[in-house]
């Protein structure tokens, strides 16, 4: 998902893990994602399209309740600082779908991406979901692929 130079559009998937931080770093202990995205090439250095994902926070087993999940759904930019590098985010809502109660809010992440070939890239990103009363957000690393 992210930052290809490709001159056309594209469909793109990918998986990602990381590390809870803040509010969600005290009572998670993991976090897993898959995104799907599309992409229209704008110029010849900038993509942008429609992403959506689902996010999983896994509950540290010393806390008592659930874990947590989102399915984000944003709009996403990419550009291509080199033929290697692109740099880019997403801005969204992500939908609350775990524990009950959880009504979601708003989400966002930029990424950094590296393309290892023509069709696959490893990715770096910071991932929040502005909910009350805290963020759940973690840092990943993760791979993407273009199908």
């Amino acid at each position: 998902m992210f930052g290809f130079t490709a001159t056309a559009q594209e469909f793109r998937a990918g998986f990602n893990v990381g590390l809870p931080t803040g509010d969600a770093g005290d009572a998670y202990t993991f976090a897993l994602g898959a995104d799907l995205s599309y992409m229209w090439n704008v110029s010849d250095t900038f993509d942008a399209g429609l992403a959506a994902g689902y996010s999983h926070f896994m509950l540290d087993g010393d806390f008592e309740g659930d874990d947590a999940s989102f399915l984000p759904i944003a709009v996403a930019g990419r550009f291509a600082a080199s033929e290697d590098f692109s740099i880019g985010a997403d801005l969204g809502y992500g939908i609350g779908i775990s524990p009950d109660g959880n009504d979601g809010g708003f989400y966002y992440r930029p990424v950094l991406g590296y393309n290892l070939s023509e069709s696959m890239q490893l990715t770096g990103s910071y991932r929040g979901v502005s909910v009350d009363g805290g963020t759940f957000s973690s840092v990943t690393l993760g791979l993407n692929f273009a199908l």
